[in-house]
């Protein structure tokens, strides 16, 4: 009973983390312009893997899609890669759950091929979660470094001396993909953390607590 709870509830985590760590990567918050000092009138950008928006004033949003493989840092596309990684590995970790299952009536499938097929698809979740926790800590990681090399100027948003860094950064200096606009412009906003960041590290999160779940209750299928 305790390993078909277990077996159970790492199915469900797993569904739920599968599903946060996928809407964590098609949405464009994971970087948002620093608000602070700003006047009322200025346009607000946020930015995604796979787009950047920009809302005007007048609050019309206008969102440029990032195509293509060249013009992007490896920091960049490394956490897309991770992030597609995290996907597809859930899809089929929850796919082997679901016939894996007690309650799933299978024909000639002996228990002990459902305890290996529970312990497969645990491990493939615990990878997930690690895909998914390590893509967007890398680029929470460039936020920070771009954030600080970027003092706030409450007239332009940074100092001048510094502002290259940021620039460099949106054209794949350190990976943001695109979080400065891509000009050289020594005076564009900086940027902090977005929604998308936080979704996506509960979802891995709970991937990695449902794959353990499904490892623990592998032993118990066996014994």
């Amino acid at each position: 009973m305790a390993a078909t709870m277990l077996q159970n509830g790492g199915f469900v985590l797993g569904l739920i983390g599968m599903a946060l760590v996928f809407a964590a990567t098609v949405m464009d918050n994971w970087c948002v312009k620093d608000r602070q000092g700003d006047m009322i009138t200025s346009t607000y950008t946020y930015k995604g893997l796979w787009r950047n928006c920009e809302v005007s004033n007048a609050g019309f949003t206008e969102c440029r899609p990032l195509y293509g493989l060249i013009g992007y840092s490896g920091h960049f596309q490394a956490v897309r890669a991770l992030m597609v990684v995290a996907i597809v590995l859930s899809v089929i970790a929850a796919f082997i759950s679901l016939f894996s299952l007690k309650c799933v009536k299978t024909r000639s499938m002996e228990q002990t091929t459902k305890a290996k097929m529970t312990l497969c698809a645990g491990v493939m979740f615990v990878i997930a979660a690690l895909c998914g926790i390590s893509g967007p800590s890398v680029y929470a990681n460039d936020i920070v470094a771009s954030f600080m090399m970027t003092p706030y100027s409450p007239n332009q948003g940074k100092i001048g001396g510094m502002g290259n860094y940021g620039e460099e950064m949106g054209k794949g200096g350190m990976g943001m993909g695109g979080m400065g606009m891509g000009g050289m412009d020594m005076l564009g906003p900086r940027y902090t953390f977005g929604p998308a960041l936080f979704v996506a590290w509960v979802g891995a999160a709970l991937l990695l607590l449902g794959g353990i779940l499904k490892c623990i209750a592998f032993k118990g299928m066996q014994g």
